[in-house]
C-alpha cells in the first residue's frame, strides 16, 4: 500500500486522549513563542498583497469538518489538482520504466530494480535533506522538486540512455520525493489549519494515492498504445504541470525556520539534528512508530500476492483482482471514517484499528481460496483508517517551526519500512509456504502494533511545544 496510513482511552482519560490533542477543530499546541504576525491558519498577516487569499480560520471548536469544507478552500483545490497530476505520472512512470529497462536488457532482475531502487534514496532524502522543508519557503521547495522530477523523467526519454543512467535518474527522483511530500503535508497545515480540516485534507491526499494505485492497473494498458518513452514524456509533462499549478495557485509563505539559525548548521546537519530530536522525544517517537509499524506488516499479503496467485493457479486476471483488494478496502474505509466519524470518533478507533489491521492476514493460515483471499485483503486495506486520528495527534505533538522536517521524516520512514516489510515477507516465503508466511507476518504485526499502541498511551505532551521528557 503506497505512501501514507491508532483506542479506547486508558482509565481516567477522556475519550480519544483529548488531553494530548487540541479540542475538536481547534489549532493544536505550537511553540511558546510563535512567529509574530501569524493568523489562525499559520499564514503571516503581512504576506504579499497579491498572494491568493488566506484560508479561512480553523473550524470552530466542537464543529466537525467535512470533505466538502476542505475543497471550499481555494488553495487546497490547487494542491489537490497538482497532486493528481504528479501521482498519476509517478504510477505510469513506474510501469513504463520497468518495461523500458526490460526491453533494453531482457533482465527480470534489472527491471525489478527500477521499482525497488527508490527505497534507499527515499531514506537518504528523508533523513539528510528534511531541513529544506522548513528552511526554505514551501512554495519554492514544492515547485523546485516538481521541476527536478520533470527533468529526471525527460532525461530518461533520451535515445541511447544507458540502463545505469536510468537507474541513477530513478534514484535522484527518489531523493527528491520525501522532501516534496513532507513539505506538502506541512503546507496543508498552513492552508487548512491544524484541526479537523487538516486531517481530512491529508486524507484526501491519501485517497488520491490509493485511487492512483487502482488506476495504475488500467493505466498500464497505455503502454500497449504508447511506447515507454512516450509515456515517460507524458509523466514529465505532468510534473511540469504540477509545478505550474503550485506556483500560480498557492500563496507565497516565508520559511518556518531561518536558514541561519543557530550556528548556520548545514542542511544535512540540521536534518540529522531534527531527526535526533524527534527520536529522542518519547511522544513523537511513539507516534512515528505507530505510523510506521502497522504498515510494515500490512504490506505482506500484497507483496506475496503474485506468489499466492500462482499457488492458487488463478492466472493474471486473478492476480489483478487480488492486487485491487487492499486499495479498495483502504479507499472505502478512509471515506467512511472521514465522512461518518467526528474528530473524537476517529481518535477512538486509532488503537483498535492499528492493532487489528494485520489480523486478516492471519486468516491465510487456512490457505484460503480466491473467494476468501480477496475479502481478507479488502479487510486488511480497511486498516488505513487509523491514520485520520493519528494525523491529529502527530501535528499537535510537533512544534510548528519543525513541522516540515517531522512530516518528511514520517513519510520517509513509512515508505522505507514498507519496502523492508515487502522484502521481509518475501524472505519468509523462501522458507515457508506462501500462505503460512503471510499468516506469520500477520501474527508478528499484531503483536508489534499492540506494543506500540501501549507505548503511545503512556506518553503525554508536556509544555506548549508538545515535546515530552525522554
Amino acid at each position: 500500500m503506497p505512501k501514507d496510513y491508532g483506542p479506547p482511552p486508558a482509565a481516567g482519560e477522556a475519550p480519544g486522549m483529548s488531553d494530548t490533542t487540541a479540542p475538536d477543530g481547534a489549532a493544536a499546541p505550537v511553540p511558546a513563542a510563535p512567529p509574530s504576525g501569524r493568523d489562525g491558519t499559520g499564514v503571516r498577516a503581512d504576506a504579499p498583497a497579491d498572494a491568493p487569499a488566506a484560508a479561512p480560520p480553523g473550524i470552530p471548536a466542537g464543529t466537525r469538518a467535512r470533505y466538502a469544507d476542505v475543497f471550499r478552500v481555494r488553495e487546497f483545490r490547487f494542491v489537490f489538482a497538482a497532486h493528481v497530476m504528479s501521482i498519476l505520472g509517478e504510477v505510469v512512470a513506474a510501469i513504463a520504466l520497468t518495461v523500458l529497462v526490460y526491453d533494453r536488457t531482457g533482465s527480470p532482475l534489472l527491471s525489478a530494480l527500477t521499482l525497488g531502487v527508490g527505497l534507499l534514496p527515499y531514506l537518504v532524502g528523508g533523513t539528510l535533506l528534511s531541513s529544506i522543508a522548513d528552511r526554505l519557503p514551501a512554495r519554492r521547495v514544492l515547485v523546485t522538486c516538481d521541476l527536478l522530477a520533470a527533468v529526471c523523467f525527460a532525461l530518461m526519454v533520451l535515445p541511447g540512455m544507458p540502463v545505469a543512467a536510468l537507474l541513477a535518474l530513478r534514484c535522484v527522483a527518489g531523493v527528491i520525493s520525501p522532501v516534496f511530500t513532507g513539505t506538502r503535508i506541512a503546507t496543508l497545515a498552513d492552508i487548512l489549519g491544524t484541526g479537523d480540516r487538516f486531517v481530512l485534507g491529508r486524507s484526501v491526499i491519501r485517497l488520491t494515492a490509493q485511487a492512483a494505485q487502482l488506476a495504475g492497473f488500467a493505466l498500464g494498458g497505455l503502454l500497449a498504445a504508447f511506447s515507454p518513452r512516450a509515456t515517460l514524456t507524458l509523466t514529465a509533462l505532468g510534473m511540469l504541470g504540477s509545478a505550474l499549478v503550485l506556483r500560480f495557485g498557492t500563496r507565497a509563505r516565508p520559511a518556518r525556520t531561518a536558514a541561519g539559525t543557530p550556528g548556520r548548521a548545514s542542511t544535512v546537519g540540521a536534518s540529522l539534528a531534527a531527526a535526533g530530536t524527534f527520536l529522542r522525544d518519547r511522544r513523537i517517537r511513539a507516534l512515528l512508530l505507530l505510523t510506521w509499524i502497522p504498515p510494515t506488516f500490512v504490506v505482506a499479503p500484497e507483496a506475496l500476492a503474485a506468489a499466492y496467485a500462482d499457488d492458487l493457479g488463478i492466472g493474471a486476471l486473478g492476480l489483478g483482482l487480488l492486487m485491487t483488494g487492499m486499495p479498495i478496502g483502504a479507499v472505502t474505509s478512509e471515506i467512511l471514517a472521514g465522512s461518518l466519524l467526528g474528530p473524537r470518533g476517529r481518535e477512538r478507533i486509532v488503537f483498535p484499528v492499528a492493532v487489528l489491521c494485520t489480523v486478516p492476514a492471519i486468516g491465510f493460515v487456512t490457505h484460503p481460496s480466491f473467494g476468501w483471499a480477496l475479502p481478507l485483503l479488502v479487510l486488511t486495506g480497511f486498516g488505513i483508517s487509523y491514520s485520520l486520528g493519528l494525523d491529529q495527534w502527530f501535528v499537535a505533538a510537533v512544534p510548528e517551526e519543525m513541522r516540515g522536517r517531522a512530516m518528511t521524516l514520517q513519510t520517509a520512514g513509512l515508505m522505507t519500512l514498507q519496502g523492508v516489510g515487502m522484502a521481509g515477507a518475501g524472505a519468509v516465503a523462501e522458507f515457508a509456504p506462501v500462505h503460512l508466511a503471510v499468516a506469520a507476518v500477520g501474527v508478528t504485526g499484531t503483536v508489534c502494533s499492540l506494543l506500540v499502541c501501549l507505548e503511545v498511551r503512556r506518553t503525554r505532551p508536556k509544555g506548549e511545544t508538545g515535546l515530552t521528557a525522554t
